[in-house]
Formats: structure tokens, C-alpha cells, sequence
């Protein structure tokens, strides 16, 4: 079992039009909604995968019962949710089908009370048992404090579960700091917390900060791992045209997947980087193009070698 933590949950909502325009009005042509937020989306990826996945993190008002609805029809997905009183956030995908660019809008979420962020924690250390692997994904909240990654990740830690970290900014900073087994920073995100625009140079101060493999995501030039066994660059055979909304995920979904069934790291990285790519082809977040996903795979190439990074 798996466990996937989205304190910052949503309903993922998909609009696609024919073109987007700045002051304009425009006919939907399709409509897509998704339970939503990364730890959500990195869970139906896994369960498609075949693991079983358990979910938790904050729910509350009729956005967090649709987004529970949902989840009860996904197969190999237990809800764990902890309700709030504040309503579950949306978040808005706009995609333009002339040019292939989504643009995104996202609500801040609910506010977390002291008491609320008191019962997911107790609620967290009791799903640790058990657990193959846990990942930490997304945003934070309002009303949740900053280092709330940092104690998370020590809890996992105390446990003997090794814990995945993707998120951003100052919860990443201390995050980095409490150990974590694996981080996945994109490029700007790796860049502010080093200070360094060299990605390889970057996931090298990363570790030294604290977390044992930095993966780093490079956009269209695929993965970069720093790791205790060595440093490896994943790239894709080609660019892809889509919806890039949780290409991400699905990449933390590779590398979970990887992790718990003990993979070398260049699989868990030609598996990662097939996955964002074919997430890119699909039409939302949380899923991906299967027959992109197992033609891709075996074309992903990864260099580098085994030394000590």
C-alpha cells in the first residue's frame, strides 16, 4: 500500500476551447471534472499501475463530497480523507485547442484550524502503518503552518517509510531540511531553493541540504536524479503537444512505483518520464494515454552512471 498526502485537495475542472482570447467570450466544447491536487493525481496514476493507494489530506463543504463521490468509484483508491469545515477548492484548466497552451486557475483552498491540523496529524501516523511508501504532494492550505512538510516528513521517517516531497518554496526549504528520502522539484522551484540556475549543480546542493535523491524536472529535457548510487538525465524521444496539467504527478507516480518495487534508477526514470509524457496526450490531470505510455517507454533515453553522486 501506498500512501499519497494532498493537504490542499481539489476539484480539478478541464474547459477546453477552440482559442483563447484575453476579454473575449468564448463556447466550452468540452467539460472534464476530476477529484483534484497532486497527492490526488499521483494516486490514480499508481492505481492504473496496479498498486493499491491510499489517500488523505483535507475535504470539507459539497466541492470535497463531489471530490469524495468521485474517488469512491476509482478502483485500487481508499478515501482517508479528513473533513474541515471550510469548502474544498477548485482549480480551473483552460485549454487552448488552437495552440495547444493551458492556462490555470487555482483557488487557495480552505482554512485549516489548529484543532483540524491536530486530527489529520493523529490520522496520519496511524495510516504509516503498513505503508510502503508515502508521498507528500502540493500546496499548503491557509491556517497550516509552513513547516508542516518538515514534520511530516519526520514522522514518515520515525516510522522506517520512505517519503517522497513535491512541493514548493518555503514548505520545500524546510522540508529538504527534515531529511526527506526523495524531492521532485521543477527547475524554478530547484532554482529557488539553491539560488542555482545550473540544474546539475542544483540537485547536487539539494542533497547536501538534506534529501537523499533530488529528481529534478526539466521540462521538455525529461528528469535529472542526483542519488546516493549515482546521477542519471532521463529525456523523452520527443516533444509532446497537450495538456501538461499533472505531467508532474504522473512523474512521482514513476517514481514511487519504481521505489517500491525496488527498481534500478534508470528504470524508475524511463518509467517517470514515459508517464509525464503521456499524461501530456491525455484530456486531464491524474490520468494517461496507456498506449503512448508503453510505446514511449522502451524510447526514453537515460545517461549517466553509477557513481557516487
Amino acid at each position: 500500500m501506498i500512501l499519497t498526502v494532498t493537504l490542499n485537495a481539489a476539484l480539478d475542472i478541464t474547459y477546453r476551447v477552440r482559442e483563447l482570447r484575453p476579454h473575449g467570450t468564448h463556447r466550452v466544447s468540452e467539460v472534464t471534472e476530476r477529484p483534484g491536487g497532486k497527492g490526488l493525481n499521483v494516486a490514480r496514476v499508481l492505481a492504473v499501475l496496479g498498486h493499491e493507494v491510499t489517500v488523505t489530506g483535507f475535504t470539507g463543504g459539497a466541492t470535497g463530497r463531489v471530490v469524495q463521490e468521485q474517488l469512491a468509484g476509482t478502483p485500487g483508491v481508499l478515501d482517508a480523507l479528513v473533513p474541515v469545515s471550510g469548502a474544498t477548492r477548485r482549480t480551473t484548466a483552460v485549454v487552448d485547442e488552437l495552440t495547444g497552451d493551458t492556462t490555470q486557475l487555482n483557488e487557495p483552498g480552505p482554512t485549516v484550524t489548529s484543532a483540524e491540523w491536530s486530527a489529520f496529524q493523529e490520522a496520519y501516523r496511524s495510516l504509516l502503518g503498513g505503508v510502503s511508501a508515502v508521498a507528500l504532494c502540493g500546496s499548503l492550505p491557509p491556517g497550516v503552518p509552513v513547516g508542516a512538510y518538515a514534520g511530516l516528513v519526520r514522522t514518515a521517517r520515525a516510522a522506517g517509510v520512505p517519503v517522497l516531497l513535491d512541493t514548493s518554496g518555503e514548505p520545500l526549504r524546510r522540508g529538504v531540511a527534515a531529511r526527506p528520502d526523495i524531492v521532485k522539484p521543477n527547475a524554478d522551484e530547484l532554482a529557488e531553493l539553491t539560488g542555482s540556475h545550473d540544474p546539475l549543480r542544483a540537485t547536487q546542493d539539494a542533497r547536501r541540504r538534506g534529501a537523499r535523491t533530488v529528481v529534478a524536472s526539466l521540462g521538455a529535457r525529461g528528469l535529472l536524479a542526483a542519488t546516493p548510487e549515482g546521477t542519471w538525465h532521463a529525456t523523452p524521444p520527443a516533444r509532446v503537444h497537450g495538456n501538461p496539467t499533472g505531467a508532474g504527478d504522473s512523474a512521482v507516480a514513476g517514481l514511487l512505483s519504481g521505489l517500491v518495487e525496488r527498481l534500478p534508477w534508470p528504470d524508475r526514470l524511463a518509467r517517470a518520464v514515459a508517464l509525464s509524457a503521456a499524461t501530456v496526450l491525455a484530456p486531464a490531470a491524474g490520468e494517461f494515454d496507456r498506449a503512448a505510455y508503453e510505446e514511449l517507454l522502451g524510447r526514453v533515453a537515460v545517461t549517466g552512471d553509477a557513481t557516487a553522486a
